[in-house]
């Protein structure tokens, strides 16, 4: 399956993004005539080196300053001699950086006065990336990240100093889940934009499965540091079926917790987010019997889950044991009808395929087999087994 990974080890911004994807085959002549068809300014694509690593680089200058409101900006964009799927996604990715601004300032989006937003650089940026990305025909790719890099210290603003990512770009890492970290450099690696970019063209979540690299393209940003400041574009094909999944282990061992509480601190721990739940029984110290507590979670939800743990069988800690990742099939439900004894039953079936849509597995739901075993009088692995037959023939 065709892959995008995104690696900006050195932070994101308009022109990187811009530069990297003509590097990786987009069409420069294309991209430079749709910036400067959108926004004010003068467009110069030339090659560069960075720290040893050679680079295309997109260089922006503007012929006039001022802002314009949200509402300004969009009128201009669908007003653009441009395919629709460009328009549409500039649209899109000004809308992630218009609501970032609301938030932040709590002014709704129509009140809202824009600053970088607003000025012709960022237009130019935006139109010039989501341009590229369709030259190079991206749109049906899986697209990952890899954490972006932000960067160290402070950022100038018009109010006074405040500390790397810029408000709006964290804002925005939030919202679309994107991992992050600091460093490793000092000063801003990620802008607003670059950071709006990666969250509307990344559609996958989770550490990239294994891959064969095909093109790799690097695009250059304007600031000198220990570390090319370069963001790399990887496309390639996946080569496994499966999907990869990050997760963590949380484990803890019991020896004064009862059954019925045990049996309770499944039911709160799926709850709240848990992926799934394991009671191992176990000899402890003093040949008294106990538990190992088991329980997968994604990343974001593990502080919540071991407090609950704790809460709920007065655990003193937590291990949290580092994996990798899982590798999943992807699942979906439906629903099949089935006959019996005259009467119609509808049982909902959970259906599991590789990414190559190889069907893996099908299991009905047990509640709805259950409800249907008693309703007619016949044993549920019946029920059960029919319903999975039945989806078999539906779904394969």
């Amino acid at each position: 399956m065709k892959t995008i990974l995104f690696d900006p080890f050195s932070g994101a911004s308009g022109d990187m993004m811009i530069a990297c994807l003509i590097d990786l085959g987009a069409d420069a002549d294309k991209v430079r005539e749709a910036m400067e068809s959108a926004a004010d300014v003068e467009v110069e694509v030339t090659r560069t080196n960075k720290k040893g690593i050679a680079a295309t680089a997109v260089n922006v200058s503007t012929k006039k300053d001022g802002t314009l409101k949200l509402s300004e900006i969009i009128r201009r964009i669908n007003g653009l001699s441009l395919p629709d799927d460009v328009i549409s996604d500039a649209v899109s990715v000004f809308n992630i950086l218009g609501k970032a601004e609301s938030r932040i300032h709590g002014v709704p989006l129509e009140k809202l006065h824009f600053h970088e937003l607003g000025q012709e650089d960022a237009i130019a940026d935006i139109t010039g990336a989501c341009t590229a990305f369709h030259d190079l025909d991206l749109k049906d790719h899986r697209i990952y990240c890899t954490p972006v890099s932000v960067g160290e210290g402070f950022i100038e603003f018009s109010h006074g100093k405040f500390p790397v990512p810029a408000p709006a770009a964290l804002e925005i890492l939030k919202e679309y889940s994107l991992p992050w970290r600091l460093g490793p450099v000092e000063g801003e690696l990620l802008t607003p934009t670059g950071a709006a970019l990666l969250a509307h063209f990344v559609n996958e979540k989770g550490a990239c499965p294994g891959m064969t690299a095909q093109r790799i393209g690097y695009g250059a940003g304007s600031m000198e540091s220990a570390v090319p400041n370069v963001l790399r574009v990887i496309e390639g094909e996946i080569d496994e079926a499966l999907i990869s999944d990050s997760i963590e282990m949380l484990e803890t061992n019991v020896d004064d917790v009862t059954g019925q509480v045990l049996g309770n601190l499944i039911d709160e721990l799926l709850a709240a987010g848990a992926k799934d739940v394991c009671i191992i029984p176990a000899t402890m110290k003093k040949g008294r019997s106990g538990s190992i507590i088991q329980v997968i979670a994604k990343p974001e939800d593990s502080d919540a889950l071991a407090r609950k743990m704790i809460e709920e069988t007065g655990s003193l800690g937590i291990r949290i044991i580092p994996v990798k990742h899982r590798l999943i099939a992807e699942r979906e439900m439906d629903k099949v009808e089935i006959k019996i004894n005259g009467r119609v039953f509808t049982i909902a079936v959970k259906i599991a395929r590789d990414l190559r849509g190889v069907l893996l597995n099908i299991s009905a739901e047990f509640e709805d087999c259950k409800k249907a075993a008693g309703l007619s009088g016949v044993p549920v692995k019946d029920v059960i087994r029919k319903a999975e037959e039945e989806a078999r023939n539906s779904f394969f």
